[in-house]
């Protein structure tokens, strides 16, 4: 019988560690401008309450902390992707689907999330 088996090499970890710093730095800055009070205009032109800006913003701030961290790394990436879902349906209106605005840039915030 084959058997597979992941080496973890120094390569391997150190890569890890790249990824986990790149998407943990994006989200963070990107959370930043949330905790703005020009956020609460923008909710209110997606007809959402004000009270979310700062779920929305430590939605992204916290697990962009643990992953640059390493800690939680599992359910941090799983929240971003919620919330990278969440900037997907909800403030783009799923116009990514069709070809339109900052597809590639979204596709990428999931997919290193996952």
């Amino acid at each position: 019988m084959t058997e597979s088996v992941i080496r973890h090499t120094l390569f391997h970890d150190i890569t890890h560690f790249g990824v986990r710093i790149t998407v943990g730095l994006i989200f963070i800055m990107h959370s930043l401008g949330k905790f703005e009070p020009g956020f609460l205009g923008f909710l209110e032109r997606l007809g959402l309450p004000p009270e979310m800006q700062f779920p929305i913003a430590l939605a992204e701030f916290v697990p962009g902390i643990l992953l640059i961290i390493g800690g939680l790394t599992r359910i941090s990436a799983s929240i971003l992707a919620i919330v990278m879902l969440g900037a997907i349906f909800v403030v783009k209106g799923a116009e990514n689907f069709t070809g339109r605005e900052e597809q590639n840039l979204i596709y990428y915030y999931l997919q290193a999330a996952l």
